[in-house]
Order: structure tokens, then C-alpha cells, then sequence
């Protein structure tokens, strides 16, 4: 596994994100509030981090739900996975919504993604008139049969 630095300011009462073990590909990310917060079932809401990131070039970040919210609250991240670009210098914000039935508090400090931080290309799209053909060809959603 590769090492990188990754520049970080962070301006929130949280400590930085890390690595809960030796093999995991995401750091938790936490809510920088100053009070607690609800979402009513279906509601969205974009949440800061007070955390602001340094990429290098070929790199990017990913937002990613934490499974812990999902399965125990119904809470997840809309634009999943969430890019992070190189060369952005904002604050890392996440997009959070309620598919459960109950409203659902969040509170500051609350662990609330996952940021995985991977390496990337860059296409070079070229025009053409045709594909190579394959066996599949256009077969789309559920076009084996199989479940």
C-alpha cells in the first residue's frame, strides 16, 4: 500500500481524520457543528467539516457513506461516492439525507463519512463511428436473466 502526503487545515473542534486500523481505505470524517441537528425523514442537508485539504496532482478524495448510519439510522450521502478534486481549496462539506421513516439527530463530532483518497487518470476521448463489438454488446440491466 502507497503512502502520500495530503495537506490539511483543519477549523473544526474535531481531531483530524484518521485510520480506525492498520488496513482501512477510508478515515471518518466528523459534523462541525455547534449544536446538534435533525433531519426529518426525506430531508437533505449539507453539513461542514471545518476541514480544508491539499491534494496532491492524480489524486483525489471520495465521500462515501459510513455503513454504522445507514443500516442503524437510515442516514446516508446523496452524489455517492462524492469527488473531491485536486485542485479544490474549499471546505470539505457532505451532502447527508434521511430515507428513514423518523427524523434522525446528528451531533457535533458525529462521525458522519468515510474519505478515501485515490489515485486517478484522465481520459483522452476519441471520435469514432464504431465500437469493437463484444459478446455482450449492448446488453444493459439485468440482460443475463440471473439474479
Amino acid at each position: 500500500m502507497a503512502a502520500i502526503t495530503v495537506k490539511i487545515i483543519n477549523k473544526s473542534a474535531n481531531p483530524l481524520p484518521a485510520y480506525a486500523t492498520a488496513e482501512a481505505a477510508g478515515m471518518d470524517l466528523r459534523a462541525s457543528l455547534e449544536t446538534a441537528i435533525t433531519l426529518q425523514p426525506l430531508e437533505r442537508i449539507l453539513i461542514p467539516t471545518g476541514l480544508f485539504i491539499e491534494l496532491p496532482t492524480g489524486y483525489e478524495a471520495q465521500l462515501r457513506p459510513r455503513s454504522g448510519l445507514a443500516i442503524k439510522q437510515g442516514l446516508t450521502l446523496l452524489n455517492t461516492p462524492g469527488t473531491i478534486d485536486a485542485d479544490y481549496r474549499g471546505e470539505i462539506k457532505v451532502i447527508m439525507i434521511n430515507l428513514s421513516n423518523e427524523p434522525q439527530a446528528i451531533a457535533p463530532g458525529e462521525r458522519i463519512a468515510q474519505m478515501v483518497i485515490a489515485p486517478f487518470v484522465q481520459a483522452q476521448l476519441e471520435a469514432v463511428e464504431l465500437l469493437t463489438d463484444t459478446e455482450r454488446g449492448a446488453g444493459g440491466f439485468g440482460h443475463t436473466g440471473k439474479s
